[in-house]
């Protein structure tokens, strides 16, 4: 995987997130070099599941609301069915997607986390992927919906499932080389 050294991630997440969609891909930037961010809309630390079952609970570096948009290179949301559902009722969280992605960079959303791009509206005309119970949205919002591990289509990146992380990840890396690149 290539080094990016100098790049700022920011993850979206709240209570009830799968727990290995957080935290492998937060390990794998920080390994790769980047510097990552999770914002919540509160500061307690917030609870993860492995699948049904509670997992682990991780702070917050930051509340949503007081996040400079600009500041971040790259955007990750992780799944799990309550953290989406939950995040795509909070007009900020909404909001910072739409900026990433109108702004052009790179936003990886996993499993349910892609409901956060329908309540954002920036899937119409896009191809994409998720977990089967969110197909039927991405569809209504007008994405082209196909069943692969991973799914570029412009800065926007998505995937399934906890099994499609190790090509989410470097999709994510690609891409914010890639913007990067084009930046510099």
């Amino acid at each position: 995987m290539p080094a990016i050294n100098n790049s700022r991630i920011l993850i979206i997440a709240t209570d009830g997130f799968e727990q290995s969609e957080l935290f492998d891909p937060r390990d794998a930037l920080i390994e790769a070099g980047a510097s990552v961010t999770l914002a919540s809309p509160g500061l307690d630390p917030i609870q993860g599941m492995k699948h049904d079952e509670k997992g682990d609970t991780i702070p917050p570096d930051i509340r949503l609301d007081a996040v400079r948009m600009e500041d971040y290179d790259a955007l990750l949301l992780p799944g799990g069915v309550a953290n989406p559902d939950t995040l795509r009722t909070n007009a900020t969280a909404v909001s910072a997607v739409r900026t990433f992605v109108t702004a052009g960079k790179p936003v990886a959303a996993i499993c349910h986390g892609p409901w956060l791009l329908v309540e954002a509206d920036v899937v119409n005309g896009r191809t994409v992927t998720s977990w089967p119970s969110v197909r039927t949205d991405l569809r209504n919002a007008g994405a082209e919906v196909v069943d692969h591990a991973v799914v570029v289509d412009g800065n926007i990146i998505t995937s399934r499932k906890p099994d499609d992380i190790p090509a989410f990840v470097e999709a994510l890396i690609k891409a914010v080389v890639e913007t990067e690149a084009v930046t510099a």
